[in-house]
Order: C-alpha cells, then structure tokens, then sequence
C-alpha cells in the first residue's frame, strides 16, 4: 500500500467531512416555496414580469400560457423579441392579440457593448411600470400560485432580491444524472444559504426567477454593469449583494419548471457560453476545478476496485458519503436517489464543458451565442 496513496484518501475524506457538515446544514436552513402561502396583501405590488425571447418557439407558447395564468392581482408580462428568425415574433404578436396582460417589444438591432439576452432583460425593465421586477426565461413553466407565493415572502422576509431553484426536467438518463450532480457542484459553488447573510461574500441568481424591487434594480446599475457578462444571473445577484441589499433563496420544486435541455450535445452546446465566464476567464481557475473535482468526485469511484487494504476501506467510506450527499439531494429536487451513482459521469461531463468552453474562447478569442459573436476582451472588461 502506497503511504502517499493513502493519506491522500485520508485529507480528501476530511475535505469531505467539511463539505458535508456545511451542505447538510446549509441546506436545511433553506425554505421551500410550497410551504409560503399565497399572497394576501390588501394592496399588493404592481410586478413587471420581463421575459427575453429569442428563437423559443419550442416552448414559448406554454411557458407564456403559464405566466398569464398567475393567481397575483397586479401583474404585466413585457416579453422582448430578441432578433429572432423563427416564428417567435409571430406567436408572441398572436398572443398580444387576446391578451391585456401582455406587452410585446420587437428589437431588430443589437447596440454594441451588450449581449443580446442582457440588451433584452434591460431594455424590458425599461417598459416595466411595477414596483417589483420579474426576470424570467422564455421556456419556464409555473403553478398559477407562484407568484404570488414568491412576493408573499420577499415582503414579509423584506428581502430586495428573491431568486427560485426551479426543477430541471430531462427527457434522458445521463441528462437526469447530469442534473443530478449539477445541483450538488452548483451549491458547493455558489452557498445558496450563505446568501442572505449581510457579512458572507456568497450571493445567488438565477436565470429561471430573479424577483427584484425596482428601486434596488436601478440603484445597482441596471443590467448596464453586467452588459458583457454571459452570467449575468449569478452576476445580477453579485451587485445586489455588492450594493449592501439582501436576498433570499427559496427551492421552487413543483412550482417553477424548465426542460433544461433535450440532448447532451443541446447540453453541451448551452453550457460553453457561460462556464468559463464563470470563472472570471481564468485558466489557473479551471485546472484547480480539474483538480479537485477528479480527486472528490471521480477518483474515489476508481479507488475502491484499484487500491488496497486501509486505503480501499477509506475510499469506499468516501463513496459512501458521497452517496448519501447525492441521495439527499436528489430527495429534495424529487428525483431518484439512485442517480448519484452517476456522480463521477456528471463530473466528467462537467470538466469536460469547462475545458471545451476554455479552449473555444480562447482559440476564437470570444464566444459564439445565439448567433452572434462577442470579442473575449469585451466579455473580461465587463469585470463585477
């Protein structure tokens, strides 16, 4: 038995130990959406739901049906056609027809400086008259009470930033166990429960539901700060949190929805234009996450069939927590807790979108998103 090999089985099994007691801990301080009530303010607030569409056809229809469906007394939905070349602008110009509710803004250029999506969800907030502010995706679904549940608590918690951990359908099996390890990396990364704490440097945001007061919204900058910025949900969260404004976190479970997407290769493709970003475009930042993700998460899996004696035993004590860690999560998401034994393919495939978007922005000195190109030294300028 190798000594090196076993201590190194040694320190990652008590890197685990910590990682375990602050996940578990974490997560149990968060709360649920289902277990907020709807709201029943005698005046409730005007909300502004702004929604960038481009190339949705897909589920535009549906999502959209969904939204227009909210149980709230005073909403509007401002939906913004992103230079769209499908049918999109179509559907949304018939859905205005029969419906009050619903706004509808063409855009046919995009201003230099910005990323479509960004240009979209700014312009939008432009147009918005509500003294609360929904950003939200072209593709989610959500239960006629979600909004009002989700205003419900940003009042009574007075938080100025409320986001919802929407549930990820995938039609396929690697793409559920991808989801799978995919919400246990993103927790690592992002310590949900961390952020309503004024003294913590974590913060959240999320594509799928970023409830924000409007008077927060324009104090912060606006979308302007994080024009360039492919995460700008993360990063939309980061200047709240930056500008001294709270936010909370709640898991939207059944109440808010997305097909994530429909295939590896979709999977793939959609993850490239943000993973290095994420990472502030730093390579020493990407060989670190290689590290350690093959060391916890992959090794461990191999460890147990090619070492031996004590340092199989330790590994195997590692695979077992890892398992349980996956298991729990995935009861809370509704899923099988028998997915985590995908752990080491969903970290794979992980690296992978990580290395892959890496050396494509790098090569291409920019990224490729929804058919337009972004100069790399654009993306690194817009620094949050």
């Amino acid at each position: 038995m190798s000594p090196f090999l076993f201590y190194t089985a040694l320190f990652s099994l008590l890197i685990l130990i910590v990682i375990t007691i602050e996940l578990i801990q974490g997560v149990r301080a968060l709360g649920f959406l289902e277990d907020v009530p709807p709201n029943d303010l005698l005046t409730p607030p005007l909300v502004s739901v702004v929604i960038p569409a481009r190339n949705e056809k897909r589920h535009l229809e549906m999502a959209l049906q969904s939204m227009l469906s909210q149980k709230y007394p005073q909403f509007e939905v401002i939906v913004i056609d992103d230079r769209s070349t499908d049918a999109t602008g179509e559907i949304l110009d018939r859905m205005a027809v029969h419906n009050s509710l619903l706004k509808v803004f063409h855009i046919q250029e995009l201003p230099q400086g910005w990323l479509g999506k960004n240009y979209a969800l700014s312009y939008g907030a432009s147009k918005a008259r509500g003294e609360l502010l929904l950003f939200t995706d072209a593709d989610v679904i959500m239960e006629p009470t979600t909004l009002s549940r989700a205003v419900n608590y940003l009042i009574q918690e007075r938080f100025d930033h409320l986001t919802l951990s929407p549930t990820l359908s995938m039609p396929s099996l690697i793409l559920r166990i991808f989801v799978t390890g995919f919400y246990f990396f993103f927790s690592l990364y992002a310590r949900p429960w961390k952020a309503r704490d004024p003294k913590s440097h974590a913060h959240i945001g999320i594509g799928a539901f970023n409830l924000i007061r409007q008077q927060v919204y324009q104090a912060i900058g606006t979308h302007q700060v994080i024009a360039m910025r492919p995460d700008d949900d993360m990063k939309l969260g980061k200047i709240v949190k930056k500008n001294g404004f709270s936010q909370g976190f709640l898991f939207g479970n059944r109440f808010i929805s997305v097909e994530w997407y429909a295939s590896v290769r979709e999977l793939v493709h959609g993850m490239m234009k943000n993973s290095f970003a994420g990472v502030g475009y730093r390579i020493s930042m990407v060989v670190a996450a290689t590290l350690g993700q093959f060391m916890l998460f992959i090794w461990p899996f191999l460890a147990v069939f090619l070492a031996e004696g004590l340092t199989r035993w330790v590994y195997m004590v590692i695979v077992l927590i890892l398992l349980l860690i996956m298991g729990y999560g995935a009861h809370l998401c509704h899923g099988s807790p028998w997915l985590g034994l995908g752990l080491p393919l969903a970290s794979a495939l992980l690296l992978y979108i990580f290395w892959k978007s890496m050396i494509q922005t790098l090569w291409r000195q920019g990224i490729f998103w929804r058919e337009t190109f972004y100069p790399l030294r654009l993306l690194k300028a817009n620094k949050v």
